[in-house]
């Protein structure tokens, strides 16, 4: 007789506005389905996300979920604008389809990775008395966290040092985890990356260190200004290469010997930051973790000024005092500093050590899988069964 799964637990996952808060709950949800055939059960996994917008796009193309329902989004803005009066109106809409849809697919557990999409499905489970799980990627907790906390049964965290940021209640309810990296990433192999970025070109030097600079799916326009003007003198140290973003690829200079122009990397991203020996980018907390599981030393250039929070500037600051990363803070992201930086990580000794000071920040059992173990156990403590 074939053997039969019985069936699980429904989950639902909330979260979105960027990849950011997309990427970390799919290795989640990934490591949950592992976990899922490992005890004989197939599970449910819903995710919660923006009606509009990209959330729908990312989530259904990774194939780690079951099905997608878009709700209302409101963003919660801490100035004046007149916004907030229209976007209450999407907020209170969020909440209720949230509850609608909480209460008809009954979830064991609700997963939130932040945005400020997943508040309505956090206080709508709070309601229905379904246990919330809250993750917070950024060494500072954001506005959307700090919400969700109020209604979270854990608060998970990928520092130490952010539980006192929370105040001593939630603090209590805090778990460390680190931040959730995609599968593949622990999975790469450096040889196919180099095979992708320099198949057929003559002008990848192998004497050369790689310098793989990242401006995001979207584009980081001063560091993409900053690899444009410094062109010459990058190539005739590294071969470059540059995921520049959709909105600066006509920009960027085209046919420059020793410069591997991308506009985005999507599938074989984790097998080219293996082959990297530098990674140049912002520090969003993707990027920095994905680097740090593969153990790369790093120039960072965080996003800062009027627009951010501050978010980037404290995750730099946190990998620069481990030793794993060298960083160019306001004023100082422009071309000295950054042929500084790079010199001083053209050092084998000094890129040595913070590599393996990178390292050294991921060491230890893999967050998704953590925290993915953390939900299974409340979803078996919740119905009764052993952990």
């Amino acid at each position: 007789m074939k053997h039969q799964e019985s069936r699980g637990h429904t989950f639902v996952f909330a979260g979105g506005g960027t990849g950011g808060h997309i990427y970390p709950g799919l290795a989640v949800c990934d490591e949950l389905r592992s976990l899922s055939h490992k005890n004989n059960q197939t599970i449910k996994i819903i995710w919660l996300g923006n009606s509009s917008g990209m959330d729908k796009d990312l989530v259904e193309k990774s194939g780690s979920v079951d099905e997608f329902i878009g709700i209302p989004s409101g963003k919660l803005r801490r100035y004046f604008s007149f916004k907030n009066f229209t976007d209450f109106f999407k907020i209170f809409a969020g909440l209720v389809k949230s509850f609608f849809v909480l209460l008809k697919v009954k979830p064991v557990v609700l997963f939130s990775k932040g945005g400020f999409v997943s508040v309505p499905p956090c206080m709508a489970a709070k309601c229905l008395k379904i246990p919330v799980f809250t993750h917070e990627c950024d060494f500072t907790p954001g506005l959307a966290t700090r919400l969700n906390s109020r209604f979270a049964t854990k608060i998970l965290v990928s520092y130490e040092e952010t539980k006192k940021f929370l105040g001593a209640e939630k603090a209590k309810k805090a778990i460390v985890t680190g931040n959730p990296v995609r599968p593949v990433f622990y999975e790469t192999n450096p040889e196919n990356g180099k095979k992708f970025l320099f198949e057929n070109r003559s002008d990848y030097n192998p004497e050369k260190p790689i310098l793989l600079v990242l401006g995001g799916s979207l584009g980081a326009h001063q560091i993409n200004e900053l690899v444009a003007e410094n062109l010459d003198w990058l190539t005739e140290r590294f071969n470059v290469v540059h995921q520049c973003g959709a909105k600066d690829a006509d920009a960027m200079p085209k046919h420059h010997e020793g410069y591997f122009l991308h506009p985005f990397i999507y599938k074989e991203m984790s097998d080219v930051i293996s082959c990297a020996d530098i990674v140049l980018s912002r520090a969003g907390a993707n990027s920095i973790w994905e680097a740090s599981v593969l153990g790369k030393p790093m120039v960072l250039i965080p996003l800062c000024g009027s627009g951010t929070r501050g978010d980037q500037v404290d995750n730099a600051k946190f990998f620069e005092e481990k030793g794993a990363a060298l960083v160019l803070l306001g004023e100082e992201a422009d071309s000295a500093h950054l042929q500084d930086a790079l010199l001083k990580m053209s050092d084998s000794a000094f890129r040595m050590n913070a590599a393996l000071a990178s390292k050294s920040l991921s060491e230890g059992k893999r967050p998704a899988l953590k925290i993915a173990e953390l939900v299974w156990e409340e979803a078996n403590a919740e119905n009764g069964e052993a952990k």
